[in-house]
């Protein structure tokens, strides 16, 4: 399904996105064409993009030819979706609700599980992560 949505195969058009998507939120989703979780997801994305159309802009980033961004980014997860608003870059943690301890402060406190990694759930926290890192 990677063929319905618009790719961006070099750094310069990935900037471009960046500074000229307003008012959307902008969406990069970093992986491979071939890859079949990658496919997944371009399917689903694909499917709601016309949807989404007046609040988000799709593109599809592949790592192997934007390798700056695939560093910059921290992408270690293939595929990872990144999201910015106005050509600021979003936090975004996934996960993370249940096991969050919220402190007067406004600060929060990512709780683990036994393992000493955080359980995932289906919840998403915009802003800041406690780690301070996104989450891809």
């Amino acid at each position: 399904m990677s063929f319905l949505l618009p790719k961006l195969i070099s750094k310069k058009e990935v900037d471009q996105a960046i500074k000229s998507t307003a008012e959307k939120v902008l969406v990069l989703r970093f992986g491979r064409d071939e890859d079949p979780v990658c496919l997944q997801l371009d399917d689903i994305l694909s499917k709601t993009s016309s949807h989404l159309s007046k609040m988000a802009a799709i593109y599809l980033v592949d790592v192997d030819e934007t390798p700056v961004y695939t560093q910059y980014f921290d992408i270690s997860y293939i595929p990872s979706t990144v999201f910015f608003f106005n050509g600021q870059h979003m936090k975004v943690d996934y996960g993370l609700l249940p096991y969050l301890a919220h402190h007067a402060d406004g600060n929060c406190m990512q709780k683990t599980g036994e393992s000493g990694r955080s359980k995932p759930e289906t919840h998403l926290i915009f802003g800041p992560s406690a780690s301070g890192r996104t989450g891809l």
